[in-house]
């Protein structure tokens, strides 16, 4: 672990500047709005109980759903996952707020009342004064979860540490997913005491008035100071004029693939290139973010553009191709090129004591004894037209039950001997390293999922020199060799931009 933070230096930084300033951002918001509106159900007694109310309803949202939820609204990045945790930020702000204001003591107000003070005097002068110490509890509380909670950013392309973290999922390296969240531990930890010292500050109590004067303006300064580090963080990383957006789904072939694309974008074009790795969800994310140009091109299965994307029926064969590449076009304006040439399509694989004792050789034969096993896929594999309902039904299956996996969990699950049966892709690294065996396809349901690029076609007018990259990588990949690739990153520890250079330079397409 100690070693990969010490090695990708660079890569751990900038993920860490990329935290900061997504926490930040959210923090400020949240102060903001939240200490706002806690000072205002503190005076309308009226709608405390039903903003509180609000506010906690929202908290109980699990992260994942609040995400998929505003998706639609705000697009995948770093948007999305700023109002995201404002969200979840504000309840601890709004209730500590309120209850620091009504804990002043009555009598204190009644005074100040009789020497003639305004509402806003004394709002000003003796409530949120008195209130600062219980505030100043809830933001420090508020801002070590928010810091905590920013790791999930990565899942719909947002940056962060949670991409280290999602990453080493993925990918099978446990080093990056523990040097993510130690950096993330860390960054909590340093905040928390931070705020801890200012909050012992603001509990101590002195006549002198020069003291309280100083603390003040300590205080003002480190708010402004936190203000200014947002607007220095915000403006990091603004896309340039002639940037290329390349999205990649949480896979290891898409992490190479992604690199492959951006290493010969790169060397042949000119041009600049930034990289969304793992954005979660896959495709039904990565859409979305291509319709609303957010991305400008990411590789793409034409078996699930066929059903995913363009929500046909049915089964997939290549002989679809034309017409899959016609929807593209008027539905959305994008374009297909640089078929890679080797087809990731789904497999099906049970452990080898589970085939010896079942004598297992198809999917008819595990059709017998479905109702005996354990199945378990990918998230995206029970919602595919061409997925778990189609496949059970096709070969009249019924298991003892299901799991969702994550893509770069599964094979631990099955080696594991959590589940006997598990959805696999042909191409998958981890595949020739578990103790499992392949069954056939004897009906052969499964479609083609041939890879290649899918582009925005306002994107390719604009630079036509893309087109000579995608066919240099026209053809170039067959299964056999993706599959060694992905060994390579997953099992190996290798790095997906060195596998992806080292196998464009063997095909001399790399200087």
């Amino acid at each position: 672990m100690l070693n990969i933070l010490f090695e990708r230096k660079e890569f751990f930084i900038e993920l860490l500047l990329e935290h900061i300033r997504i926490s930040l951002i959210a923090i400020l918001i949240a102060i903001i709005i939240g200490g706002i509106s806690g000072i205002l159900i503190s005076e309308y007694e009226r709608i405390a109980k039903p903003t509180l109310a609000v506010v906690g309803v929202l908290y109980t949202i699990p992260s994942i759903s609040m995400l998929g939820f505003l998706i639609p609204f705000s697009g995948v990045g770093n948007a999305t996952a700023i109002i995201a945790l404002t969200i979840y930020a504000l309840l601890p702000m709004v209730r500590a707020t309120y209850t620091g204001i009504k804990n002043v003591d009555s009598r204190i107000i009644e005074a100040a009342e009789g020497m003639g003070s305004t509402h806003l005097q004394m709002l000003y002068k003796i409530k949120l004064p008195l209130a600062f110490p219980v505030i100043m509890s809830g933001i420090r509380n508020m801002v070590t979860m928010t810091i905590a909670l920013s790791g999930i950013a990565s899942f719909i392309g947002a940056g962060g540490l949670g991409v280290a973290i999602y990453r080493g999922i993925t990918t099978n390296n446990a080093q990056m997913t523990m040097a993510g969240s130690l950096l993330i531990a860390l960054l909590a930890l340093a905040v928390d005491f931070l705020l801890g010292i200012i909050e012992r500050n603001a509990q101590q109590t002195d006549s002198s008035q020069k003291r309280k004067s100083e603390f003040k303006k300590r205080v003002a300064l480190a708010v402004t100071g936190l203000c200014i580090l947002a607007v220095v963080f915000s403006s990091i990383n603004f896309k340039k004029k002639d940037t290329i957006n390349i999205a990649t789904k949480p896979m290891t072939e898409q992490y190479i693939l992604g690199n492959m694309l951006s290493l010969l974008i790169e060397q042949d074009t000119g041009l600049e290139v930034e990289i969304t790795q793992g954005v979660g969800g896959g495709t039904s994310n990565i859409q979305p973010g291509m319709e609303k140009a957010e991305f400008d091109l990411y590789p793409e299965y034409t078996g699930t553009g066929w059903n995913m994307v363009l929500g046909n029926e049915g089964i997939y064969s290549e002989d679809l191709f034309d017409q899959l590449k016609d929807e593209y076009h008027e539905e959305f304006g994008f374009a297909w090129h640089g078929m890679l040439g080797f087809n990731n399509t789904y497999g099906m694989v049970v452990r080898t004591e589970v085939a010896e004792e079942f004598d297992l050789k198809t999917y008819s034969d595990l059709a017998k004894v479905s109702d005996q096993l354990i199945f378990g896929a990918n998230y995206d594999f029970f919602e595919r037209e061409d997925g778990y309902e189609a496949v059970i039904k096709a070969y009249n299956m019924n298991f003892k039950q299901t799991m969702d996996l994550d893509i770069g969990l599964k094979y631990q699950a099955i080696n594991q001997g959590k589940i006997d049966v598990l959805s696999i892709f042909t191409t998958d690294g981890q595949l020739s390293q578990s103790d499992v065996v392949v069954l056939e396809d004897d009906l052969h349901f499964y479609p083609s999922y041939k890879c290649g690029i899918v582009i925005r076609e306002e994107v390719l007018d604009k630079h036509p020199e893309l087109e000579d990259v995608f066919q240099k990588l026209e053809g170039t990949i067959d299964d056999n060799q993706m599959s060694k690739m992905n060994d390579l990153v997953e099992s190996q520890d290798q790095e997906p931009e060195d596998v992806a250079r080292e196998y464009l330079t063997e095909l001399g397409l790399l200087n």
